[in-house]
């Protein structure tokens, strides 16, 4: 069976390589007559498919002018029909030799292929069969396609091709241009949104003179000019703050962050954030903005407040929230609150098969993270906010002033998995730089000697940061859930990929 398909995979590379050898004769045919397709600068585009088809009455006997791709051909005769796709969709062309003329029309059917970039200016009519059509009075390639397109049924089926070759997944599926679109409009609304609180889009550095001492591990390249070693962002929430600490009380920035981290159907080394910071608010604040903003981009997006992601419907305009003490009482069956000590709590742990990634210095709120991760994730399919997380995972969130070992920190899931994070945000200096001490050294205790405390931003701290909510959201996932996509790389254009050799 393996030699039958390395035998069919021989035979179709070889139909490749003559297709694209015969398609290099034709484009030196037309070279030679004096009709290079690549010498053409521009053609005037005054209609596209969408128009004409959305307003027939206006378009009905008026000469348009389009451009597109060659996405069909019917040879039959002394006329032919044929289908463009341009950036709306696709239009039918009626093309005859009485119209564009001998030369031309033989043209058309030796020289033009499948895939050619052609202008066309044609009347607006109906064929017998009520198809919008373009009756073709003149036609030009306008670029000359070498290599062959994917048989128009099976289309382009292997999906790691889908990734390495984007252009021709776009070219050849309609329902992945449609999830691109999508994820402009999503991307626009959020915008749209936040303009319309007040908040300042800003953009901050990509590339950081220092690594520091955050849980994420970050991409490191070299600036030679200052023969210095640079880190890629894994995050923009510190420079953000900085500028709470300047005046510019709302912020926000759609920032690309990068993590040296592994990929599976929810992360991608490279992905897209948006991160907003509000002074004078808190994290009860940034959960009333978090809601009204995914009601908001999902109504104007979806048309409705229930949608369905995988075949589970999810009720958007319906929000839980809980605390994660609360949560893990639901529906792991143990209580925070009868945990007198830390060796109590690593009892418990035990009796329930958890095994704790801090071992013997696991304390209460060790614990309790560790029963969510285990119990609670996977069951919160609607929308639901856990806030009040204990301190020892927290390091840039306010401790909660009625319970300090817990901080004023919510994150939101659906479906199961988390969809952003947010902070009543730390402001005290001292306080904050212990905490960036401490996670120095957890790095450095795991071999990482490269982590530093980011004495500037304590710097900006001490001139005081007033009392802000912050809140940070993955803008992939939402797309992700607003377009029924099962993984994050069908949402990413161009998702990264091992090379193959």
């Amino acid at each position: 069976m393996q030699d039958k398909n390395v035998n069919v995979e021989v035979k179709e590379e070889e139909q490749l390589i003559e297709q694209a050898r015969i398609r290099r004769e034709k484009l030196q045919k037309l070279i030679s007559e004096g009709k290079n397709p690549y010498e053409q600068v521009k053609y005037d585009v005054n209609a596209d498919s969408a128009a004409i088809k959305a307003n027939y009455e206006a378009y009905e006997g008026k000469l348009v002018s389009v451009a597109g791709r060659m996405m069909s051909r019917r040879i039959m005769g002394k006329a032919s029909f044929s289908h463009i796709t341009d950036k709306s969709g696709s239009i039918q062309l009626y093309v005859s030799r009485n119209d564009l003329g001998e030369e031309n029309y033989t043209s058309y059917k030796k020289d033009y292929d499948i895939g050619d970039i052609i202008g066309v200016k044609g009347v607006v009519f109906k064929t017998q069969t009520g198809e919008i059509s373009l009756h073709v009075q003149e036609m030009i390639m306008l670029t000359k396609s070498l290599l062959p397109l994917p048989e128009k049924y099976n289309g382009l089926q292997n999906q790691d091709l889908k990734y390495r070759l984007r252009h021709l997944d776009l070219i050849m599926n309609d329902d992945v241009k449609k999830t691109f679109r999508i994820r402009s409009q999503i991307l626009k609304e959020i915008r749209a949104y936040l303009d319309g609180m007040g908040y300042l889009e800003v953009d901050t550095p990509t590339l950081l003179t220092l690594e520091i001492g955050a849980d994420a591990r970050p991409f490191k390249t070299h600036h030679n000019a200052l023969d210095l070693d640079m880190y890629m962002r894994i995050e923009t929430e510190l420079f953000l703050k900085r500028l709470i600490v300047g005046g510019l009380d709302k912020v926000y920035e759609v920032g690309r962050i990068f993590r040296n981290e592994g990929m599976d159907a929810f992360h991608n080394p490279e992905f897209t954030t948006i991160e907003m910071y509000q002074a004078y608010s808190d994290y009860v604040d940034m959960m009333n903005l978090i809601e009204d903003l995914y009601k908001t981009v999902t109504l104007k997006v979806c048309g409705t407040l229930d949608i369905t992601y995988q075949g589970t419907v999810i009720h958007m305009g319906e929000w839980t929230r809980m605390t994660m003490a609360e949560a893990v009482k639901k529906y792991a069956g143990v209580d925070y609150n009868d945990w007198a000590t830390d060796e109590q709590a690593r009892a418990v742990a035990k009796e329930k098969g958890l095994e704790l990634e801090q071992g013997d210095a696991a304390t209460k709120g060790h614990v309790l993270i560790e029963f969510f991760d285990a119990f609670v994730e996977d069951k919160l399919i609607q929308p639901t906010i856990i806030y009040d997380y204990p301190v020892e995972n927290s390091p840039l969130a306010k401790r909660k002033p009625s319970n300090p070992a817990f901080t004023e920190r919510f994150e939101y899931f659906i479906c199961a998995h988390e969809y952003g994070n947010a902070f009543s945000e730390l402001n005290d200096p001292i306080d904050q730089k212990q905490r960036m001490v401490k996670q120095v050294e957890a790095k450095r205790a795991k071999g990482n000697n490269e982590a530093q405390v980011d004495e500037d931003f304590i710097n900006a701290l001490e001139y005081g940061l007033p009392p802000t909510g912050g809140l940070g959201m993955g803008l992939d996932r939402l797309v992700m859930l607003l377009t029924d996509s099962s993984t994050i790389r069908d949402v990413i254009l161009f998702p990264t990929m091992k090379p193959k050799k």
